[in-house]
């Protein structure tokens, strides 16, 4: 199950510092959107992940979005961030994430993906060879599918 399996865990974004991953080498991020940094139940980006991005940014670390979702409020929340995003990346496979590393000009061995889903977010990143990041859903608001994936993920992830 290596495949499915994060390097690190943290409860929310907000806990990965700029420190830590300057720590460890890391200079990029590819962040997902829904449930990540923007709860499904609420749809509002809090001030702390405001902060968390500005944080990161004036540290020099480079952040691009990367969302499954087709809707156009996924770029307005890119616009509101200031960051660079790529939408409708059908993760887990690996062409969205090989597009946002050329948006933002990142190395896979300096990126790390962080996301709230297993078998999108964390299989994707492992299929590129791309440390990764788990985070526990802002929300528990989510899609059907998504549910029934959450399901199986509790099992592999507790």
């Amino acid at each position: 199950m290596e495949l499915l399996t994060p390097d690190l865990h943290f409860r929310k974004v907000e806990e990965i510092t700029p420190e830590f991953l300057k720590s460890r080498g890391f200079t990029a991020l590819l962040i997902d959107v829904d449930n990540t940094l923007v709860s499904r139940g609420s749809g509002r980006i809090e001030s702390s992940v405001f902060e968390w991005v500005h944080s990161m940014k004036q540290a020099g670390i480079s952040c691009c979005l990367l969302s499954n979702n087709w809707h156009e409020v996924v770029h307005d929340y890119a616009a509101l961030l200031e960051i660079p995003i790529v939408a409708k990346a059908m993760k887990p496979l690996p062409i969205a994430y090989i597009k946002a590393l050329a948006t933002i000009g990142a190395r896979r061995a300096t990126t790390v993906v962080v996301g709230d889903q297993v078998f999108t977010d964390i299989l994707g990143a492992r299929l590129c060879v791309i440390p990764c990041i788990l985070v526990n859903p802002l929300s528990s608001t989510d899609l059907w599918y998504t549910k029934l994936f959450r399901k199986i993920e509790r099992k592999l992830v507790d």
